[in-house]
């Protein structure tokens, strides 16, 4: 966006549901982008909602606030009149996801409907819509994550430094390396580790898995993303919940 519309400055708003539970460093990374862009920006609070009891937050050692965004996404959608909510999503990081379209419909509600998304051939994309409906639209659907990295590579674009590899305190669950954080439920008698790791996808804080690495430069990243066999997604306790844990959240409204 900011090299299509420059000079210029991007001229729509960037949204960011707000669960309460992000790490420090992606907050951090935030503000900073948005003030070196000078663009607005739109948060929603998923602790508001809890404290409206517009949802009701999850008790438990495997508790998270990844399915409570959904209500707060769909209130600010609504408050702030969006008819398109661009997103970063990839067919390649999940099984439904590979199922949606660029330009993917939701009814008034809110909702994805599989078996009712539009045809799109060739460059061809239907932005009909009717009166409380909305588009998701998602423009590098059909790149694979090595391809992101060789373009943030090529451009030298910034991002996060949880992608680096660093030293971190760390509990091993569900066969993924998960931050220790003021957020994260104890376990009585878990074991803490200090691991260098760096995160593929980042998430909430206390469902975020991380991978141990030693990629600590932008090509190091990609040579190591070049040998892997699993999705970015495989470290993200909120997708093994079920086998259909992504596209059950997607249906009621999820990014």
């Amino acid at each position: 966006a900011k090299k299509a519309f420059y000079p210029s400055k991007i001229p729509f708003s960037l949204m960011h549901i707000d669960t309460g539970h992000n790490f420090p460093e992606t907050i951090e990374f935030r503000d900073r982008l948005v003030k070196e862009l000078g663009v607005n920006l739109i948060v929603g609070s998923v602790q508001e909602a809890i404290d409206d009891k517009r949802v009701v937050e999850e008790k438990g050692k495997n508790a998270t606030r990844n399915t409570l965004q959904i209500t707060t996404l769909l209130d600010a959608i609504e408050n702030n009149n969006i008819d398109a909510a661009i997103g970063g999503g990839r067919r390649d990081e999940e099984k439904a996801r590979a199922k949606e379209r660029f330009f993917s419909h939701r009814d008034d509600f809110g909702q994805w409907t599989p078996k009712n998304q539009r045809p799109e051939l060739w460059n061809l994309f239907n932005g009909k819509m009717h009166q409380g409906e909305n588009f998701r639209v998602f423009p590098i659907s059909n790149w694979t994550e090595m391809d992101v990295w060789n373009y943030i590579l090529k451009e030298n674009i910034q991002i996060p430094s949880l992608y680096f590899a660093h030293e971190r305190k760390v509990v091993f669950r569900a066969n993924s390396w998960i931050p220790v954080s003021e957020h994260l439920p104890k376990i009585e008698g878990e074991k803490i580790y200090n691991k260098k790791i760096r995160f593929r996808t980042l998430g909430d804080i206390t469902i975020t898995g991380g991978i141990e690495s030693d990629a600590d430069t932008l090509e190091k990243i990609v040579e190591e993303v070049s040998a892997m066999r699993e999705t970015e997604r495989g470290n993200r306790a909120d997708d093994k919940r079920s086998e259909t844990a992504m596209e059950d959240r997607k249906k009621q409204g999820y990014f």
